[in-house]
């Protein structure tokens, strides 16, 4: 896939995910297992948006890069991201904390990670 076909797939995920869990935190993490049960919970969830947001705005606002070196450092960036990802979430749902649609987590972010791969490569 070119660079912009997945630099605005992969910024419209993050940034969906991020309206998600800044406006209806309450909606989307009993989907995942996690009860947010204070007003603490609540704002890091918000919180959290703040970092899917600002990496959904940098797919979106780089997704005409050429290849080239700074495309390479961007895709490898993506796969670190997304690496950490699987390896949080997947850390999430062994211990329990990620259950019914928690276990997608890890899948998602795994997918993110090979296409990120692939991406890097292509540089």
């Amino acid at each position: 896939m070119n660079n912009r076909v997945f630099l605005t797939l992969h910024g419209g995920i993050y940034a969906v995910f991020a309206l998600a869990l800044f406006f209806i935190p309450s909606l989307v993490w009993p989907m995942y297992g996690v009860e947010l049960n204070d007003q603490y919970a609540y704002f890091l969830s918000q919180h959290t948006s703040i970092f899917l947001g600002g990496l959904g705005a940098i797919n979106l606002l780089l997704r005409d890069i050429e290849s080239g070196e700074t495309a390479k450092r961007l895709f490898l960036g993506l796969l670190i991201a997304n690496s950490l990802g699987v390896a949080i979430t997947l850390y999430a749902g062994a211990i329990g904390i990620f259950t019914g649609f928690g276990w997608s987590d890890p899948a998602f972010f795994s997918i993110l990670s090979v296409l990120s791969y692939f991406q890097f490569k292509k540089q």
